[in-house]
C-alpha cells in the first residue's frame, strides 16, 4: 500500500483552509496585486468546489495593498500606519477578489476577525455560523485578520495562526498554507545545501520546533516557519492536518495534484471526534433541558435537538454556554452547547424552529443545540 501523499488528504477531505501569503499575492514591496496568480488560485479554488469540497481561503495582503496608495515605500512600524494601510487595501483585497471569482462565476463572502472574536463565545459561535451559512450557500468565505481595529495585544501576529484557528472553528479536514518555502527541512536550506527536506511530519515535538528559524523579514509578510509550526500545532490539536507547500508560482493545488513535493502534517484523527470529545469532557453545565421519548429517539438517529421535544427548561444559561438534557424517565441522556438562552428556550419549548420570528421576534439558529454541538451518555 502506497504512502499517503498530501494530495491525497486533499481529495478526501470534505472542507479545506487555505492560507495565502501577502508575498505570493503582492510582488515587492509597492502592493501590486499578482492578478494572473490569484486568477488561477481561483480556478483551483473551483475545481475542489466542483468535487463537493467546501472552500475557505485566509488571505493576507491587506496592509500590503495600501501601502502605496497611501505613499509608504516599507511596511510601517508604527500600528496606527499599518491600520490606515489596511483599511486602504483591505476595500482592494476584497474588490480583486471579487472579480476575479465573479468571472468564475462564483460568489465570495468577506469575513474579518480579531483574536477578541475567537475568544469570545458569542462572537466565536457568530463567526461559525457565518461561515457555515456561507459554506450552506456555496460562498467561498475570504477571513483575515482585521487590522484596522485589532491592537498590538490583540493580533495573532501572522495569518498561519489565524488560519489554524479558523480550520478548528470550522472542523476543517486540511489546513494548506501556501508559502514561499516548499515546507519543512531540518535545516535553513538557504544556509545549509545539505538541509533534508522532511515530507511527513508526524507531530510537533521540541526536535521539530529546532529545526525552525526565526520569523521571515525578506517579504511583505509577517511569518516564518515558526509561525506555521505554530499553526500545526493548532490544527492537528484539532483533528485538521497540515499541508506547508510553495504556491509562489501559479496553479499550486494542480502542482500539489501532479506530485510536486510538501511538508504533509497528517492528523491522528477528524476535527468531529476531537471536539465532541471536548463537549463530553466538559463539566458543570448552566441548566438543564428536559425532552420527551420522540427527542431522544431522534437524537439517538444523530439529529440536533429542536424545542418542539423539549418539555422543561431549569436554571440560566446563555448561547453558547453547556447544558445538559434529561429524558423522560429524568435519566441524564447527554449535553451539549446550546444556541438559545434559557429564556429563548423556554419561550420555544414545544414549538417547531420556524415558530421562533413569531415568539421570538427574530428568527433564530436552527436548532437548540445542534447535531456537531452535542453527545450522548
Amino acid at each position: 500500500m502506497s504512502a499517503p501523499t498530501p494530495f491525497s488528504f486533499i481529495e478526501k477531505a470534505n472542507r479545506l483552509v487555505i492560507k495565502i501569503g501577502s508575498a505570493l499575492l503582492v510582488s515587492g514591496e509597492d502592493g501590486t496585486l499578482r492578478t494572473a496568480w490569484l486568477e488561477a488560485l481561483a480556478k483551483d479554488v473551483l475545481k475542489l468546489k466542483a468535487r463537493g469540497c467546501d472552500v475557505i481561503l485566509v488571505s493576507s495582503g491587506a496592509v500590503a495593498m495600501g501601502l502605496e496608495p497611501l505613499g509608504f515605500k516599507g511596511r510601517p512600524t508604527r500600528l496606527e500606519e499599518a491600520q490606515a494601510a489596511a483599511s486602504v487595501g483591505q476595500i482592494r483585497l476584497a474588490q480583486a477578489y471579487q472579480t476575479l471569482f465573479a468571472s468564475e462565476n462564483a460568489v465570495i463572502g468577506q469575513i474579518l476577525l480579531t483574536i477578541h472574536d475567537l475568544e469570545n463565545r458569542p462572537s466565536y459561535l457568530n463567526a461559525r455560523n457565518t461561515v457555515e451559512e456561507l459554506l450552506a450557500r456555496g460562498v467561498v468565505p475570504v477571513i483575515n485578520e482585521n487590522d484596522t481595529v485589532a491592537t498590538a495585544e490583540l493580533r495573532f501576529g501572522d495569518n498561519d495562526q489565524l488560519a489554524a484557528r479558523v480550520a478548528q472553528m470550522a472542523g476543517a479536514d486540511t489546513l494548506i498554507l501556501l508559502s514561499d518555502i516548499d515546507g519543512l527541512y531540518d535545516s535553513d536550506p538557504r544556509s545549509n545545501s545539505t538541509a533534508r527536506f522532511l515530507e511527513v511530519v508526524e507531530s510537533v515535538d521540541a526536535g521539530v520546533e529546532a529545526m525552525a528559524g526565526p520569523p521571515g523579514k525578506t517579504t511583505p509578510g509577517t511569518g516564518g516557519m515558526v509561525t506555521k509550526l505554530k499553526a500545526a500545532k493548532i490544527a492537528l490539536a484539532g483533528g485538521c492536518s497540515m499541508i506547508i507547500m510553495n504556491g509562489h508560482a501559479p496553479s499550486p493545488l494542480a502542482r500539489l495534484e501532479a506530485g510536486e513535493r510538501a511538508t504533509l502534517f497528517p492528523a491522528s484523527t477528524d476535527a468531529l471526534t476531537v471536539r465532541k470529545q471536548w463537549i463530553r469532557s466538559l463539566m458543570a453545565p448552566k441548566g438543564y433541558i428536559h425532552i420527551d421519548a420522540g427527542a431522544v429517539k431522534a437524537l439517538e438517529g444523530g439529529a440536533s435537538l429542536l424545542p418542539a421535544g423539549v418539555t422543561g427548561v431549569d436554571g440560566g444559561f446563555d448561547r453558547g454556554d453547556l447544558v445538559a438534557f434529561m429524558g423522560p424517565d429524568g435519566h441524564l441522556v447527554g449535553q451539549g452547547l446550546t444556541s438559545y438562552s434559557s429564556e429563548h428556550a423556554s419561550l420555544m419549548q414545544g414549538r417547531k424552529m420556524q415558530d421562533a420570528q413569531a415568539v421570538l421576534g427574530h428568527v433564530g439558529r436552527s436548532a437548540l443545540i445542534h447535531r456537531d454541538d452535542l453527545v450522548l451518555f
